[in-house]
């Protein structure tokens, strides 16, 4: 075999098969060129298709000096080099790196690699270990164009050479992590001898040579000064990378074949798996509100907000307006009007909680039936947990399932609570059109499983997730980049802002500051923001786009903020609208579940709509046990009667909630003469009943469930006289000491207080008395508070959040012990969010890549990293997820019956011979048995344990999982065993 001088690029692998991939037949390992140019050419693809116009210039700038071509070039060629660092001897030594089947392929690539002159050493051993991707940040700069007389991994100094090295380090992380000068300069010692800076020389020049790139004049044109440029380049390096390593979509290069053929080849398999992947950017219509949503017209507020919007550019836009007021589309209408101007590459709309993703998800599709002119677009469920959501089946169109799989009774609704697909008869029902009439357009949502996790979800079109993903973007935990780079292609709509702690506000508006640099747009829904709030996101808005905010007066419930800082404020003002009146009433909490349950059981018993919202899981299961135990002797039937928190496994919370909307929500076609609705504030929202009961609660979350009265009009002929007007009865519990103060302290033994509300730890005591406080202000002589809505929720919620209150004894000292509790809440959730998010400009500086530094102590996002400087979305520690399994002799299935057997496939079948098919719905399984455990049941670190009597053929599916085990009983004999019970009624309570 003749020598290939020059060729020795060529035998550099860069990436070998795994076990389950391997076949003797086929070639193992796949040229390191190859994949470059595999990932270079998905780069101008996605250049191409997928970028929107706000990141091409942004990118166009950064590294093209202004010219569009240049750009695309140079981007790509980037894109393609991030793997460079795979061609030194650390590296290449990893080909059998435990994996036995390759040990017979290695002997022959390294053979035939040495004989074409493939530097390796001689000896294996001793080699330093360092990781490709910090080689590659090491060893680039001096190959794009620095000659300055420096070492690999020590940085030049000149001006004119920043661009390549801050290039180089975020190439350096696109694993996840952007690594620090230390990590760079160390990684250097593993680059290999002398004769692997030629190998990678040759690299870079036929690289360079493929995507049309001049080296001599890349030093001159690399100049990422926005802060939003780096981030562009990271998150579409990692975005090709990972569409580039599907082994299917990109099968592994023929050594007898050219450069040129690996660079034709690679071109052809991008073209194809972005259009696989639906990665076009929305094609939006040109479309009136009436074409989006055929049969209505914009109501006042919606069609002020249209006016302010700006003709050309981005913008931010806040929208002040109670539930049931149209916001979602109107957000929606802005979305598409944005995108129309600004060529954006689709929409994310987050949500506070995942509660309520599903069902925006099945909103937005809808609207994409309208918005989107040819083609299908890709609709993802962002959240942790997607693979609960039905909607995600039918985007999927996942193949056949086996047939004993297919049976199982997980995918019907049955009397035991399921999951069901929505028939298309509900689902015109629930979009408004009981009528049965076909909505127009076809529907164009899919959604590859390749977008199930929740990085790729949020590279999808049009996405519907939580808050945590826009939250987690600010903060450096692994791949965050990625997060900002999908949130940035598109218009973001943060839902339901005001439920958010300050802590989550101080990191939106860090995450608002970086979209405005980025080129983004934001839209902002609430039923009313604190004014802090409102001028802290338009002051972030405006320091990313580095502009001083300019305010042209106006006044209304919307502000229009845009790409010049131009504040803009209309719509029809509160006390214009047509306004809701509600009536409250403050009623003692002394009575107990019992006499609760026994008066709302009585004053509905002749007909009527009930919801109930207690703060706490016990209290609400308290009620409900009262009114089941109470119902025969008032004639109500115990299905009648429904109980919904947070502490149900999640198949049993979907189906309760599912009926709950059927019957009470939008578009509901079988709402019921009477209904008792028992949940707690995470439960059962956007739904209409009649009359509510609510446990004290801060004044934002009154309103909200304010806004579940007599939320339809069309139910207004079916409410009986007694619910004639909108009513919310809500209990507050007295001071036993101080009879005329509501107690909303938790108790304190350290400070004297024996007993206390338990309120107090999950809703800021100040907030509380100062709601109580506020409310007490405005009764009449016969006690009720009549509220005009929503002409008197700004003023509510100003007095509670925007000033301090004050008074004498004993209301001044219980206002002035909380106020200073709280402040002092306040200060750490602000001091601890400044420390965790990051920034894009600090005194008008930019970022540099030293300030986007990451690492594993940062953690995955939410879970993982050093306690003090891992990323999270909240500091209230999270709950245990745990898979509830029943053990029956020994068997083990998902209920308590013995019905549903839990077949758990063993780890090697799921990864290496089920179909993907098969893979999600054992997964599914899982997740539609976990239920949510309280961190606050467990002491310190301790977690469940795994079932000590275990089948070997069952333990590696769950690996990952927290498992608590029942008897048919519900009694739990494992994990928590004696400790908590779980009834299918009642959902998982602690003995």
């Amino acid at each position: 075999m003749p020598k290939l001088d020059g060729r020795a690029y060529r035998w550099v692998w860069g990436k070998t098969k795994d076990k389950w991939q391997y076949r003797e037949d086929e070639q193992s390992w796949n040229p390191l060129l190859a994949h470059l140019l595999d990932t270079g050419a998905t780069a101008r693809e996605l250049w191409d298709r997928y970028l929107p116009d706000n990141v091409r210039a942004v990118l166009t700038e950064a590294f093209g000096g202004g010219d569009a071509a240049t750009a695309r070039a140079v981007v790509s060629f980037l894109v393609a080099v991030h793997d460079l660092g795979k061609a030194a001897p650390v590296f290449l030594a990893r080909f059998d790196h435990d994996r036995k089947h390759l040990q017979k392929p290695r002997a022959l690539w390294e053979e035939e690699a040495r004989f074409h002159g493939v530097p390796l050493p001689t000896t294996w051993q001793g080699l330093y270990e360092a990781l490709h991707q910090h080689i590659t940040a090491a060893t680039l700069p001096r190959l794009l164009g620095c000659d300055c007389p420096v070492a690999d991994g020590q940085r030049c100094g000149k001006a004119e050479h920043e661009g390549l090295y801050a290039v180089a380090y975020a190439l350096g992380g696109h694993h996840g992590h952007v690594p620090g000068a230390d990590t760079v300069g160390t990684a250097a010692i593993g680059r290999g001898d002398e004769d692997w800076n030629d190998v990678r020389a040759d690299l870079v020049e036929v690289t360079a040579a493929m995507l049309g790139v001049d080296l001599r004049r890349l030093a001159a044109v690399v100049a990422p000064a926005r802060p939003a440029a780096l981030i562009h380049l990271m998150g579409l390096v990692i975005m090709s990378d990972w569409i580039a390593s599907n082994d299917d979509r990109y099968p592994y290069a023929d050594l007898a074949d050219s450069d040129e053929t690996w660079w034709q080849a690679a071109q052809e398999r991008a073209r194809a798996a972005v259009t696989a992947l639906c990665l076009d950017r929305w094609k939006p219509t040109e479309a009136t509100w009436q074409h989006l949503w055929p049969g209505t017209e914009p109501r006042p507020m919606q069609t002020a907000v249209m006016d302010l919007m700006p003709s050309a550019g981005q913008a931010l836009v806040v929208v002040e307006a109670p539930p049931a007021s149209g916001r979602t589309r109107l957000a929606l209408w802005c979305a598409h009007h944005l995108a129309v101007r600004n060529g954006y590459q689709g929409l994310y709309v987050a949500m506070p909680t995942k509660a309520g993703a599903g069902r925006i998800a099945e909103e937005v599709r809808r609207f994409m039936r309208t918005a989107v002119t040819d083609g299908d677009a890709t609709l993802a469920v962002v959240h942790a947990t997607p693979l609960e959501e039905q909607i995600v089946y039918g985007l999927t169109e996942a193949e056949p399932r086996p047939a004993q799989e297919e049976s199982s009774p997980l995918d019907s609704l049955v009397a035991g609570g399921r999951i069901a697909l929505e028939s298309e008869q509900a689902e015109r029902a629930s979009a408004g059109n009981p009528a049965g009439e076909a909505p127009r357009g076809r529907d164009r949502a899919v959604m590859d499983p390749w977008y199930l996790k929740r990085c790729e979800g949020l590279l999808a079109t049009f996405g519907v997730g939580t808050i945590d993903e826009v939250l987690l973007a600010a903060q450096p935990s692994r791949h965050w980049m990625l997060r900002l780079f999908g949130l940035s292609c598109k218009t973001v709509i943060i839902e339901e802002a005001q439920a958010y702690e300050l802590y989550q506000q101080e990191l939106l508006a860090t995450t608002v500051e970086w979209l405005a640099d980025a080129g983004a747009s934001v839209v902002v829904l609430s039923h009313s923001l604190p004014t802090t709030v409102r001028a802290a996101l338009t002051a972030s808005w405006c320091a990313g786009l580095q502009v001083e905010a300019v305010d042209t007066g106006g006044h209304g419930p919307a502000t229009v903020v845009d790409a010049g800082g131009r504040i803009r404020r209309g719509g029809p003002p509160h006390r214009e609208a047509p306004q809701a009146v509600a009536t409250v009433r403050l009623r003692c909490d002394g009575e107990g579940p019992a006499e609760l349950a026994s008066e709302l059981l009585h004053r509905a018993r002749t007909g009527s709509c009930v919801g109930v919202v207690r703060n706490q899981v016990e209290k609400a299961v308290a009620l409900y046990r009262a009114a089941v135990d109470d119902a025969a002797c008032h004639g109500w039937d115990e299905s009648e009667i429904v109980l919904l928190h947070e502490q149900f496994q999640t198949h049993h919370y979907k189906a309760i909630e599912h009926r709950i909307h059927s019957l009470l929500g939008e578009g509901g076609s079988s709402r019921p003469d009477r209904l008792l609705v028992i949940t707690t504030q995470a439960a059962a929202q956007a739904v209409d009943f009649d009359y509510m009961v609510s446990d004290l609660a801060p004044v934002d979350l009154l309103v909200e469930r304010l806004g579940s009265l007599h939320r339809n009009g069309e139910n207004t002929r079916h409410r009986p006289s007694w619910t004639e007007f909108a009513q919310l009865d809500v209990l507050f519990q007295a001071d036993p000491e101080e009879p005329d103060l509501p107690l909303v302290e938790p108790p304190g033994p350290r400070s004297g207080r024996r007993t206390g509300n338990l309120d107090g730890l999950t809703y800021a005591p100040y907030v509380l008395a100062s709601t109580f406080r506020a409310l007490r202000s405005r009764r009449d002589q016969q006690g009720r508070i009549s509220l005009s809505l929503p002409r008197d929720i700004s003023g509510l919620i100003a007095s509670v959040y925007e000033s301090r209150q004050t008074d004498e004894a004993p209301w001044g000292a219980l206002l002035d012990r909380t106020w200073y509790a709280w402040q002092a809440v306040l200060s750490s959730e602000r001091l601890t969010a400044d420390d965790n998010g990051v920034r894009p400009y600090v005194d008008g500086h930019p970022a540099t890549t030293d300030w986007l530094l990451s690492g594993e102590w940062n953690g995955s996002g939410d879970k993982g990293g050093v306690e003090g400087l891992r990323a999270l979305p909240r500091l209230s520690i999270p709950p245990v997820s745990a898979v509830c399994l029943y053990r029956h002799g020994g068997r083990f299935t998902y209920d308590a019956e013995g019905e549903l057997e839990a077949r758990l496939y063993k780890g090697a079948e799921l990864k290496h011979g089920a179909s993907p098919a098969v893979v999600r719905l054992v997964q599914r399984k899982l997740l539609l048995h976990t239920v949510s455990v309280p961190a606050a049941w467990f002491k310190g670190s301790d977690r469940l344990s795994l079932p000590e009597a275990w089948p070997t053929q069952t333990l590696k599916p769950l690996n990952d999982y927290d498992v608590l085990l029942f008897d048919a009983t519900g009694a739990c004999v494992s994990g928590l065993a004696g400790q908590v019970h779980y009834d299918p009624k009642t959902g998982l309570l602690k003995l």
